[in-house]
C-alpha cells in the first residue's frame, strides 16, 4: 500500500511517472483518494464507503455520518456505502449461513483496481470487491471533475454463479453532523410512498405523497424537514420521469449536496432519519432497486408496489451497469430549498423553491450518468 500525495496546480491533478495509484491513508484507513480543482472524494477500501465528499476550500464534509475513529481497522459501512445484493435484512435461514445487513459489499475489503488517471477534465480511478456469499462481484469506476464540484459512479454488478438469481441494489448515502441540523432542506422528486414498517400483505398502505407522510399517530408530518422527532423513520416513495434526484442543503453552512440518476437504475428514493439527544443526527438520501425493506421470501411474495418491481434478476454470467453522480453547489443563506431539478444538455439547472429565476442553481456535470 502506497502513501503518496498527489500534487495540484490550476486544479489538475499531475501524474508522476506510470504507477501512480490513489491509494492513500486517511485517517489510519486505505483508502482511495481523488482530488480535482474544487472537490476531494475519499473511498474507504475497508466496507468501499464513499466516506467523503467535499469542497477543497472548506472542511465541511455532509457524508460524515458514523466515520470511524482514527486508526480503526474494523470493515464496515459509513457515509455513503452501497447496499448488495439486498436493502435490509437476512431472512432467518441466510442470517445463519452468515449473510449480513444489508448485505455483503459494505462488510468485505475491496480493492484498488489500475492506475489514477485523467483524461477530458475527469480523474478516474476503480476499486472492486468479491461478494462469495452472494456469488457476485462489483466493479465501481469514479470520475471526478477537475473544474466542478461534481463525481459520476458507476457500478457493475457480474454474477459469478452458474444459475440465475434475484437481488437488490441500493444506495445509501447519509448526512450527519456538523452540515447536518434543523434547518436541514431535503428535496427530491420521489412522488408516492409509504413509511416501513406496515403489516403485510399491503404495507404500502395507507400511501402518502412527497413530501408528506402520516405518522404512527395518523398526523401529518413534512420530510423536507427534521427536528427532534424521527417519525416515520424510513419513507420509501417511487420516482416518475427519467430522472431521479435528491438533494439537501444547509443554508446556514452555504452547502447543498446532491445526487442524479436514471430512474431505470433506480426506481425508488427512499429517506430515513435518526435524532439523538433531541437534536438531528442522520438523514438518509437513499435510492434504489427497491421499496421495500424485507428479505427476499416477502419481496418475491409481494413482487410490485405501485407498480414499481420490489427486485431484479441477474442471469449467470451477467453483469448488471448502473451509475449515478454526486455533486456539490454554494447555496445562499436564505436558500429555500429545491423545487425542481431540471437536466439540460449536460448541465443540471436547480430551480430555488419560491423564487425567481434568478436564484437558480447551475452545476456544469460535462457527463451524465
Amino acid at each position: 500500500m502506497k502513501t503518496t500525495q498527489l500534487p495540484l496546480r490550476c486544479g489538475v491533478l499531475l501524474l508522476l511517472g506510470t504507477n501512480l495509484w490513489a491509494d492513500e491513508d486517511v485517517r489510519g484507513r486505505a483508502s482511495l483518494v481523488l482530488r480535482g480543482g474544487p472537490a476531494q472524494v475519499v473511498m474507504d477500501l475497508a466496507g468501499g464507503a464513499i466516506g467523503e465528499f467535499r469542497r477543497r476550500d472548506r472542511d465541511l464534509n455532509p457524508l460524515n455520518w458514523g466515520a470511524p475513529e482514527v486508526g480503526e481497522k474494523g470493515v464496515r459501512g459509513f457515509g455513503h456505502f452501497l447496499c448488495l445484493d439486498r436493502w435490509g435484512p437476512p431472512s432467518e435461514a441466510e442470517g445463519r449461513s452468515g449473510m449480513p445487513y444489508h448485505g455483503e459489499a459494505p462488510n468485505v475489503l475491496w480493492r484498488s483496481q489500475g492506475e489514477l488517471r485523467t483524461e477530458a477534465g475527469f480523474i478516474t480511478a476503480s476499486a472492486g470487491a468479491k461478494l462469495p456469499l452472494a456469488g457476485l462481484s462489483v466493479k465501481r469506476t469514479l470520475r471526478l471533475s477537475t473544474t466542478q464540484a461534481y463525481c459520476l459512479v458507476r457500478e457493475e454488478v457480474h454474477n459469478d454463479n452458474p444459475l440465475g438469481r434475484i437481488f437488490n441494489m441500493v444506495q445509501h448515502p447519509t448526512i450527519g453532523r456538523p452540515f447536518l441540523d434543523e434547518t436541514t432542506q431535503v428535496d427530491c422528486n420521489g412522488r408516492r410512498g409509504f413509511a416501513q414498517g406496515g403489516a403485510g400483505p399491503d404495507p404500502e398502505e395507507p400511501s402518502s405523497y412527497w413530501p408528506q407522510v402520516l405518522n404512527r399517530d395518523g398526523q401529518a408530518v413534512n420530510l423536507r424537514h427534521l427536528t427532534s422527532d424521527p417519525n416515520p423513520n424510513v419513507v420509501s416513495f417511487t420516482i416518475e420521469g427519467d430522472w431521479g434526484w435528491i438533494t439537501a442543503a444547509t443554508p446556514g453552512q452555504g452547502l447543498l449536496i446532491g445526487y442524479l440518476w436514471r430512474t431505470s437504475d433506480y426506481p425508488w428514493v427512499s429517506v430515513w432519519r435518526d435524532v439523538q439527544a433531541g437534536k438531528p443526527a442522520a438523514r438518509g438520501l437513499e435510492f434504489g432497486t427497491t421499496g421495500l425493506h424485507q428479505p427476499f421470501p416477502i419481496l418475491t411474495r409481494k413482487g410490485t408496489i405501485f407498480g414499481r418491481p420490489l427486485f431484479e434478476h441477474l442471469d449467470a454470467g451477467e453483469t448488471r451497469t448502473k451509475s449515478y453522480a454526486m455533486f456539490l453547489s454554494p447555496v445562499p443563506k436564505d436558500f429555500g430549498g429545491v423545487a425542481s431539478l431540471e437536466v439540460k444538455g449536460t448541465r443540471l439547472i436547480l430551480h430555488e423553491r419560491d423564487q425567481d429565476a434568478a436564484r437558480d442553481l447551475t452545476v456544469e456535470a460535462g457527463v451524465l450518468p
